[in-house]
């Protein structure tokens, strides 16, 4: 499933609150990880053409050797690891190494050197998500801020919550996250939201259009409770605690972050797509509301095959940021 893993650091502390994760999850798919550094080159005024060539050696020795440090503090903990010192543009060179060397996740941090915004992502994690043709890891800088300067093994996934819709491609996330809760003896919270039918709102609503609105909501929450107990009674779930949450909401995603904060929630995992996910997009709705306005950290299994790239030739994201 996860056999490679591709973690792009910066070398700030923010950045550095994904390591923890890669320990959580590197352990239970005994995963290779690769430690990856782009140095973007500053192209303000005629600096570009001006590179200072020291300074660069200088930089990139700074990263080898910050790289080289969290490299050891990984294989102090049995986990195999290897580093990359790169330039180019970061979200750029961050999807193109992951797409060439096949890596099966992607870590990222929601903020890096560039410090905490009102925004839920930083520029270059949305630019890497919505690049990236992986599956994906998003941890919260925000909650570690407090101990940004320490290095520790907090992160265990205690609670794992999984929304599902009934499709099978919402489901795609289950043998990952199966794997996960047997090696840290989680608890699964599998949830779906019947959500009421959207009504014709030219004038007040009806007895009739209220009535079929009820019954409506009462034919999918019988669908939806008999879903949920066949899936909670399936043999891989086996040996797993395993809590069923039933909630009819107007709001999908509201009802979803309103559970997360009752069940203290360590992890949120989806499937990139869901039962109405487009081909066209790489995440449906829900996700892209997750990225955006989640609090704790996620997990998306991308449910798409890779793209294939044309056969032409084409410059590296470090020959781009020359131009």
């Amino acid at each position: 499933m996860f056999e490679t893993i591709l973690v792009p650091l910066d070398g700030s502390q923010l950045a550095d609150c994904v390591l923890p994760h890669v320990v959580a999850i590197a352990r239970p798919f005994d995963a290779q990880i690769t430690l990856l550094r782009i140095l973007e080159k500053n192209h303000a005024g005629t600096s570009a053409q001006l590179f200072d060539l020291l300074n660069w050696q200088i930089n990139k020795t700074r990263s080898s050797l910050y790289l080289d440090k969290v490299q050891t503090w990984l294989q102090k903990k049995s986990i195999r690891v290897q580093t990359e010192v790169r330039e180019g543009l970061i979200a750029e060179g961050i999807t193109e190494y992951a797409q060439n060397q096949g890596m099966k996740l992607i870590v990222l941090s929601s903020h890096g050197r560039h410090g905490l915004t009102q925004w839920g992502i930083s520029s270059v994690t949305q630019k890497t998500i919505l690049s990236a043709q992986t599956s994906l890891l998003i941890v919260r800088a925000d909650k570690y801020v407090e101990h940004a300067d320490e290095l520790t093994e907090t992160p265990v996934y205690r609670q794992i919550l999984v929304p599902l819709d009934g499709s099978q491609r919402a489901e795609n996330v289950l043998p990952v996250i199966t794997q996960l809760a047997n090696f840290h003896k989680s608890q699964i919270h599998l949830a779906q939201v019947v959500q009421t039918p959207e009504m014709a709102r030219q004038m007040p609503l009806v007895r009739e259009d209220i009535e079929l609105s009820e019954r409506v909501v009462k034919r999918n929450r019988e669908e939806a409770e008999r879903y949920l107990e066949q899936l909670k009674s399936r043999s891989y779930l086996e040996g797993i605690t395993v809590q069923t949450h039933l909630i009819a909401s107007d709001n999908a995603a509201a009802a979803i972050h309103q559970l997360a904060g009752q069940e203290q929630i360590d992890l949120v995992a989806l499937s990139a797509h869901g039962y109405s996910g487009n081909h066209q997009w790489p995440y449906g709705s829900m996700v892209n509301n997750f990225i955006l306005y989640g609090r704790v950290s996620m997990l998306i299994v991308q449910d798409l095959p890779p793209k294939q790239e044309p056969a032409v030739p084409e410059q590296s994201s470090a020959q781009r940021a020359e131009r």
